[in-house]
């Protein structure tokens, strides 16, 4: 279920599906670079302006499912205007930083992005831009990448299936927007 907090800017509402804390893995592949196995942490968050926040890490994961290193971190800014469209700054730790523009799918919670404008520090790898399709699907927030070089053209190179984390605060807030139950449990079955 998407909720929609109150305090939301107006203009984000058609981005809630968004918000909230998400966890899940993935596989990265890329020429290049090492093919693997990822876990990844995602947040979307926002303190009533007009932008939603995002920070996302990624690690690498072992045939057990258990962390091994780093391997990705970024982090932005979601903006979306009245005719769907959304832009998108972000930096990544590789000295990367992004500009992406995209929109919002008719009638359905998905987000086509790809990039405008690309700035690389000199110790960043080579990187000419991408692409990335972000998608609410069953109530999971599932992305695919894509990304181009100078010595490969634009192909997918990470996707992930993530699932909303619930933190223990907002289990108690759920039990308590419930109301007074019964307390032996059997009797609100009855």
């Amino acid at each position: 279920m998407i909720e929609i907090p109150s305090d939301l800017h107006p203009d984000l509402v058609p981005l809630a599906f968004l918000l909230g804390n998400w966890a899940g893995a993935g596989v990265s592949d890329f020429p290049g670079a090492e093919k693997c196995n990822f876990g990844q942490e995602v947040s979307f968050s926002h303190d009533g302006r007009d932008f939603l926040e995002y920070v996302s890490h990624s690690w690498v994961l072992d045939a057990e499912g258990e962390k091994v290193r780093p391997l990705e971190s970024e982090s932005g800014y979601w903006r979306i205007d009245k005719d769907r469209k959304v832009e998108v700054v972000m930096v990544r730790d590789q000295g990367v930083i992004e500009i992406w523009y995209g929109e919002l799918g008719h009638q359905k919670p998905q987000i086509d992005l790809v990039t405008d404008a690309v700035a690389r520090t000199a110790a960043s790898g080579p990187y000419n831009g991408g692409k990335r399709l972000y998608g609410y699907v069953k109530s999971d927030l599932m992305w695919v990448g894509e990304k181009s070089t100078p010595e490969v053209e634009l192909r997918p190179y990470m996707s992930a299936h993530l699932k909303k984390v619930v933190t223990p605060e907002e289990v108690a807030a759920m039990a308590k927007s419930l109301g007074d139950l019964p307390d032996d449990g059997i009797a609100f079955f009855k």
